[in-house]
């Protein structure tokens, strides 16, 4: 017999992050260059300990956030923002994590400031000695020559850090991480103004998937999305102009937020008319992105680069790699076979979304959860995909039906993907065989453990210890 509470659950996942970060001083996303003293490449045996040591580190994370959530879904634990600042905390002084894409941020926010076409070119036009040199020295491989697939908005950002920071490596992946618990913040809002609890927020924020992504690894998926579901959440409240102007502005950094706009017409249209909901909507977003666009500077090259990265294959894409098998059955060059089979995956996720917010629109299904349910099948249908992509329909699935059985299927998916890259941001198979065994375990959880049901549940006082066998 051991007892497990929201409190012990809080101190061990503390831990277990802080593990990760320490792991991650060795075997992290370290720069090439700039990140004297602390943060610079270390040796062979270092990294590996380091690995071991983050990845330690990560299995107790998630073993405490699996089991805060078994206890919020039987209303014995509470306190969940507590939990969240504690689990957090010591990822603000970590380098990067299990993604180099932070440097390619600070690297284009050079680029914008020192005039190069960001649509036109990667980081590699930035030279030794140029502003911003560092950063781009540590941009992976794939990404060095290939253009911004990012909105004006983030880039605008991006070149702010740069002039704050001078384009010092470590100075400038701080003060973004600040703008990633910043968007941690208003998604925690968001999600609160739904109303469903708690448990939203664990599944939503307190998720080790966005903590070690958004947080640790700096993507700006988490800014995305947090603009994404306030827009979404103000939609809801009946002030769908400024809920627009906000998806405006997520799209303004990633593209994907853009399928916002339908499910915010869909609740527009039940006040205002089908009409007025299907055009205004993306009318307003698009007054948002034709200013940005002008005021960034950058003009609308951002609308020719949304494909860049389908270019480059990723296995968790399941387009590409069934497109790449038959690519290579049924003719010498398997590209242009891959290419069909991923236009294809995107003709599907639009019939997908099309559908969903059919649905929506004739009360078959909530429209914020259509939205999730949409953002989860364009992830699972597109040329590129990478682990942190699973959040944008996560979190707004989170804010709505956390308690329900896709709440847990995502629970288990994101503990999963939380696997499959390494602090450095490489993808061995040995990260794909953990995602497995916890897919599998999960699995096994999911035929035997349905939660009860949230109706009617009454909240049980946080930290309230229970006896677990």
């Amino acid at each position: 017999m051991w007892v497990v509470n929201g409190s012990g659950c809080r101190w061990l996942g503390a831990g277990g992050a802080l593990a990760v970060v320490v792991g991650g001083y060795a075997a992290g996303a370290l720069p090439v260059l700039g990140g004297a003293p602390l943060w610079q490449p270390r040796a062979s045996a270092a990294e590996t300990l380091g690995a071991v040591l983050a990845a330690l580190g990560l299995t107790v994370l998630v073993a405490a956030w699996w089991r805060y959530g078994v206890l919020l879904a039987r209303g014995a634990a509470g306190g969940v923002l507590g939990t969240l600042a504690a689990w957090a905390a010591p990822l603000l002084a970590a380098p990067p994590l299990h993604s180099a894409d932070v440097y390619s941020y600070v690297a284009q926010g050079a680029m914008v400031l020192e005039g190069h076409d960001v649509y036109g070119a990667g980081p590699s036009v930035l030279g030794p000695g140029d502003l911003g040199a560092d950063a781009a020295a540590s941009v992976g491989g794939n990404w060095t020559d290939t253009p911004a697939p990012y909105g004006p908005a983030f880039l605008l950002l991006a070149e702010a850090v740069v002039k704050l920071t001078g384009g010092a490596v470590v100075p400038a992946v701080l003060l973004l991480r600040l703008v990633a618990v910043g968007s941690l913040a208003l998604l925690v809002w968001a999600v609160r103004g739904f109303g469903k609890g708690e448990g939203a927020l664990w599944l939503a924020a307190l998720n080790p998937l966005l903590l070690v992504h958004v947080v640790g690894g700096v993507h700006n998926d988490g800014l995305m999305a947090a603009l994404m579901l306030a827009g979404v959440l103000l939609a809801v409240r009946g002030r769908w102009v400024l809920g627009s102007v906000l998806v405006g502005c997520a799209v303004m950094v990633k593209s994907p937020a853009a399928v916002a706009l339908l499910f915010i017409g869909v609740i527009a249209a039940r006040r205002s008319g089908l009409l007025k909901g299907l055009l205004l909507p993306p009318a307003v977003a698009g007054a948002v992105a034709a200013g940005a666009s002008l005021l960034a500077g950058t003009g609308f090259g951002w609308l020719r680069t949304q494909s860049v990265a389908g270019a480059i294959h990723t296995p968790l894409s399941l387009t590409s790699d069934l497109g790449l098998a038959l690519g290579k059955l049924l003719a010498d060059d398997p590209e242009p076979v891959k290419a069909v089979v991923q236009k294809l995956g995107l003709l599907a996720a639009v019939a997908v979304i099309a559908a969903l917010a059919w649905r929506a629109h004739r009360g078959r299904i909530d429209p914020v959860l259509g939205l999730g349910y949409s953002l989860l099948a364009l992830v699972a249908l597109s040329p590129m995909v990478q682990p942190w992509y699973a959040l944008w329909g996560t979190v707004v699935v989170a804010a709505v039906a956390w308690h329900s059985r896709a709440g847990q299927v995502l629970a288990v998916l994101s503990a999963a993907l939380a696997y499959e890259t390494q602090p450095s941001g490489r993808t061995p198979w040995y990260g794909f065989v953990a995602a497995g065994l916890v897919l599998a375990l999960g699995a096994a959880w999911l035929r035997r453990d349905r939660w009860p049901s949230a109706a009617g549940r009454a909240p049980a006082p946080a930290d309230d210890a229970r006896t677990i066998a």
